[in-house]
């Protein structure tokens, strides 16, 4: 199974599947993709996305940036959910380019776990729940997705190498987000140099953060967000198989 899924628009659309957790089972291929922003779907990108036979998407991202850049086409079977996990926006693209990236961003990764606690609960019910395919996706598909990518496979037990791993896998999307970028502003100025990029790091830093805090990711899970041992076994009973 190939784990990047080639379209023409999207740039980081991936198979979060192959993953090997610590019981021994690995994630099913084909079950739960995370991706760049949806709304960039049309033509052939769009039969492409039909034949994965995705019935769920979950969009983390702002209400007001559904309205500024589009949600997925609507189908009949798609059930739609816009859990919005940031509560802080910011300019990312603006940043000072001293900025470093993986401390900075681990840094907001914390702010969206403390503050999104609702949405991220809704979140992890929705994917427990779901027996088909699922996607989930923000703008770049690099942050909010990476942090309840990072979380779903913590729970169902993926070993935090390669969570950070497939976090950094945003690296090979970099440029052409960044060139998608500039070709929406074409009159603003990129002041990061680290817009779009996704070290793994970062990762690392923030389920470190995580841990030093609460025990644990799990440890961060249940406290914060409430979530039990019914909502993981459910979480690896549907991702997960021998």
């Amino acid at each position: 199974m190939g784990r990047h899924i080639a379209f023409e628009r999207l740039h980081n659309f991936r198979d979060l599947g192959g993953y090997r957790a610590a019981d021994g089972r690995t994630v099913r291929w084909g079950r739960l993709f995370r991706s760049d922003s949806l709304g960039k779907l049309r033509g052939h990108d769009q039969d492409r996305f039909l034949a994965l036979d995705i019935r769920t998407v979950i969009d983390l991202r702002y209400p007001w940036e559904i309205e500024r850049s589009g949600r997925v086409p609507p189908h009949q079977g798609l059930a739609y959910h816009n859990l919005s996990i940031e509560h802080r926006p910011y300019d990312q693209a603006g940043l000072d380019p001293d900025v470093e990236p993986a401390r900075f961003l681990a840094g907001k990764y914390a702010e969206v776990a403390h503050d999104g606690v609702e949405e991220l609960r809704h979140a992890l019910e929705i994917i427990a729940e779901d027996t088909a395919p699922l996607v989930f996706h923000c703008h770049s598909g690099k942050d909010r997705t990476g942090l309840l990518a990072m979380l779903v496979l913590a729970l169902i037990g993926v070993h935090e190498d390669d969570i950070a791993a497939d976090f950094a896998l945003t690296e090979l999307a970099t440029d052409r987000l960044v060139a998608d970028w500039h070709a929406n502003y074409p009159d603003l100025t990129l002041r990061w140099p680290a817009y779009g990029r996704a070290p793994a790091e970062t990762m690392r830093l923030f389920m470190a953060d995580l841990t030093t805090r609460y025990g644990s990711v799990r440890g961060y899970a249940a406290e914060r967000l409430g979530v039990d041992d019914d909502l993981v076994a459910a979480l690896r009973g549907r991702l997960l198989h021998a």
